[in-house]
């Protein structure tokens, strides 16, 4: 670790008891906007489409998955990635077929599917030891924006007992930026907001709505949604995880 970081480390921890961490982005891509991750699966199965479809497509399947129940409580992260995959692919069918010329879908599907998990668990392996050095120190309390199965996810990825705590929007009916999801997050560490540190990949999402509460924060900065999101800046910032170190 930089001097640097080592220095961001300590301003980041001084006077904190707790911590609540996000999950999507957070610790499965380096802070990365999963989109991007899943535009990289799209390109090694071969499918050649502009930003605008492929961003068009993603929307789609993310709308669809909030308006239906997809994904249940027991599917593990391949198994949600394969239900989006095949979401995402049956939009692209409708909007560009030709876009799909010569390529059997479900065969992309289940490849980009287990690319963005073994991607996904790659990130996960590089957190875990960030994970077990501050959970040894504090208290800490998950918070996501994600589809009902995240305890699922986090133990198959053996992530869950990190945690003494899990709040997924799915479950409790409020999601991120809503500032309520970080309060139950406060709550069920039982301690002011001053004393918690919220680790977020968003600045919108997590670290202006964490902020307004009260807790100190750090900001996991990667490729955004959009450019507005990548020429942002702020205090919280910090180079990864192990600058929490």
């Amino acid at each position: 670790m930089t001097n640097t970081e080592h220095t961001a480390a300590n301003n980041v921890l001084n006077g904190i008891s707790g911590i609540i961490f996000d999950y999507g982005g957070t610790l499965d891509t380096r802070g990365d906007h999963w989109s991007h991750i899943l535009a990289e699966g799209w390109k090694r199965v071969g499918i050649d489409a502009s930003v605008e479809l492929f961003r068009d497509c993603y929307v789609y399947a993310e709308r669809e998955l909030a308006r239906v129940r997809h994904i249940l409580p027991g599917d593990d992260f391949y198994t949600l990635l394969l239900k989006k995959a095949r979401l995402e692919l049956a939009e692209l069918a409708r909007l560009n077929a030709e876009a799909l010329a010569g390529i059997d879908a479900e065969q992309a599907a289940q490849t980009i599917a287990h690319f963005c998990d073994d991607y996904a668990r790659t990130c996960v392996n590089e957190a875990r030891p960030v994970l077990e050095a501050l959970s040894s120190r504090y208290p800490m309390v998950l918070v996501s924006n994600f589809y009902g199965n995240v305890d699922e996810v986090l133990r198959a990825y053996d992530l869950r007992r990190y945690f003494q705590g899990v709040i997924e929007s799915a479950v409790v009916g409020v999601r991120k930026p809503d500032a309520r999801i970080f309060q139950l997050g406060v709550v069920a560490l039982g301690m002011t907001a001053d004393r918690v540190l919220v680790v977020g990949d968003s600045l919108r999402k997590d670290i202006l709505p964490a902020r307004s509460l009260g807790c100190r924060t750090a900001w996991i900065k990667g490729r955004g949604w959009t450019a507005d999101e990548d020429a942002a800046t702020d205090p919280a910032q910090i180079p990864s995880l192990t600058a929490l170190l």
